[in-house]
Parts: structure tokens; C-alpha cells; sequence
């Protein structure tokens, strides 16, 4: 999966630093469709219906953020993207595509998302 850090996250990022936000919860959320994420995305391409799960955050290294999270689908439909959200505005901050995996209802996907400060 391809990912990108987006212009918003890190500007969120900046301001858990900086104290001006506080990091609170962030949830996982998927979609369906064609793109390509860029710096400036701000959303996914068509998210599902199903609604955001909240993600579990953990630091595996120094210099690596990871949050992880379990969806499931009510309907069959093909997932070719994922982001990170913070919960209260709902900004996305990290956006991955190149998925394709085929869903029906009661599937599962546990997403996991690493943000690498390189």
C-alpha cells in the first residue's frame, strides 16, 4: 500500500507538539473507488458506510507512529483505500491506496498504518 503523510497531518502533528491540540483518539476508516492520495488530500475517495473504528496507537520505534484497527463490512464491495482520522474533526492524516480486496458482508480487514519520521 502506498501511503501518504497529508499537508493536514501534519499540521495536526505540528500542534500535538506544540500542545496547541491534544492527540486524543484516532480512528481508521476505508473506501472504495480509484485515486491516487496526494500531500493535499483530505479525504478518501468513497468512503463506506460503514462506519470509522477507533484505532489503537503504539510506537514500535522511535521514530514510528502506528495505529491499528478492525473493520467490518456489512455488504460485499472491493476496499482499494484507507486513512487515519483524528477523531474529534475528523482530518485525515495519513491516506493509503493500492488496496484491492474484496469484501462481503461479515468480512473483516484489521488495518494497520505506520507513520515512519524520516
Amino acid at each position: 500500500m502506498a501511503a501518504v503523510y497529508t499537508q493536514a497531518g501534519e499540521e495536526r502533528i505540528v500542534d500535538y507538539i506544540d500542545g496547541t491540540l491534544a492527540p486524543g483518539t484516532h480512528q481508521i476508516g476505508s473506501g472504495t473507488g480509484a485515486g491516487s492520495f496526494v500531500k493535499g488530500s483530505t479525504a478518501l475517495f468513497t468512503e463506506v458506510t460503514e462506519a470509522r473504528v477507533n484505532a489503537a496507537k503504539s510506537q514500535p520505534t522511535t521514530d514510528k507512529n502506528r495505529w491499528v484497527a478492525t473493520q467490518t463490512y456489512t455488504g460485499s464491495k472491493t476496499i482499494t483505500n484507507c486513512g487515519v482520522f483524528s477523531e474529534a474533526t475528523a482530518v485525515l492524516i495519513v491516506g493509503g491506496d493500492g488496496l484491492s480486496i474484496a469484501v462481503n458482508a461479515n468480512d473483516q480487514i484489521e488495518f494497520t498504518i505506520d507513520l515512519e519520521q524520516t
